[in-house]
């Protein structure tokens, strides 16, 4: 053993028993990480613009994508990954950058993928960019460092799907309350996408009951939409092909985008024009289309201009108004609401399919 001298009592000489210590590398300090600044720091800042898997619908970070049992939830998310792994277009309108995507398929089996993957992918080849999977562990469990690893192969990679969420959330930790678990569940998810800048789609129900506010539907507790980036609602009317998509999110604009579903190439299309001239009528359509165009017409002008007969499109304008879909100005002039009248609309000569009813006072249809 090595003598310590005399007069430094304190002092250690380092012997054989030492050289673990010795030879092991001192350990790190953990790196700071900035997290405050200066107003004039922060605008001094450039950064590079988030990354859209879908521009416009899909940005990186955390993506819940929400509807009812059998809406097409699972046909959307499927033919997304298929149209970011192969690029092209999204949506049949969107075009995007192609990209390595991965999609957790956690109630399906490789059976049902391969024939939903039939008919999404048309006269198109399979992408090998597209990895498919029906288990992964849930994410407190290890699934969080599988689709790190997985996005550490492919550091190009795009998109990130789980279908369902409820497979992968895992257990919520003893004592939490459900907002903080929820809160937590999506925290787990968005941590890995923010590490790695990708898009992640959480494929996720609505309540039965519906909502005037679409965020409300989201199933669970507003901890799922708080924590998310964005929230997308899927809703369609059973047996009818033409759906609204509802988008809102921290670097998405708020938006509805009407959509029409192909169940025979298992496809959802997005369809021309605002979205609520596919939740209506056909002759609520037309006129909505016309008082865009010509905001401040009357029921004569509508009819003329839109080619439908005077009677209805008066009676139409009166139900639209009381259903609050139409504004009105003095002299019976009609705008879609938010629409500023424009001046100087001509007025035809349109006499009532009925014999004469001409009067242009709106009012309320009963």
């Amino acid at each position: 053993m090595n003598a310590v001298p005399a007069d430094r009592p304190a002092l250690h000489v380092a012997g054989p028993d030492d050289a673990a210590d010795v030879l092991s590398p001192a350990p790190k300090q953990p790196a700071r990480i900035r997290t405050s600044w200066t107003a004039a720091d922060i605008m001094a800042m450039e950064f590079a613009p988030p990354k859209w898997a879908v521009p416009g619908v899909l940005s990186e970070g955390v993506n819940l994508l929400c509807g009812p049992p059998k809406v097409g939830k699972s046909w959307m998310s499927l033919g997304l990954g298929v149209d970011v792994a192969l690029g092209g277009t999204a949506f049949g309108s969107i075009p995007v950058e192609a990209g390595p995507v991965l999609y957790l398929a956690l109630e399906d089996t490789a059976r049902r993928l391969q024939s939903r993957l039939g008919k999404v992918l048309g006269d198109r080849p399979a992408p090998a960019g597209l990895t498919l999977a029906t288990q992964c562990p849930p994410l407190p469990q290890g699934g969080d460092q599988a689709i790190a690893a997985w996005l550490d192969r492919h550091p190009t990679a795009r998109m990130v799907i789980i279908d369902v969420f409820a497979k992968l959330r895992g257990n919520s930790a003893p004592g939490a309350s459900a907002y903080d678990a929820d809160y937590a569940a999506v925290g787990r998810a968005k941590k890995v996408a923010d590490d790695y800048g990708v898009a992640f789609v959480l494929v996720h129900h609505v309540r039965k009951a519906g909502s005037d506010d679409f965020l409300t539907e989201v199933s669970g507790t507003n901890g799922l939409a708080g924590a998310a980036d964005a929230t997308l609602v899927l809703k369609r009317a059973r047996n009818q092909g033409d759906g609204v998509l509802h988008v809102t999110g921290r670097d998405v604009d708020e938006n509805e985008y009407a959509l029409s579903f192909d169940p025979a190439a298992g496809a959802w299309q997005m369809l021309d024009g605002p979205a609520e001239d596919h939740q209506v009528g056909e002759t609520r359509a037309v006129i909505l289309r016309w008082l865009r165009g010509a905001p401040g017409s009357t029921p004569k002008a509508i009819a003329a201009g839109a080619a439908l007969p005077y009677d209805l499109t008066k009676k139409t304008c009166q139900r639209m108004l009381a259903d609050g879909q139409l504004a009105a100005d003095t002299g019976g002039r009609y705008r879609v609401p938010g629409v500023p009248p424009v001046p100087g609309v001509p007025e035809p000569a349109v006499s009532s399919e009925k014999g004469g009813d001409t009067s242009e006072t709106p009012g309320l249809w009963t």
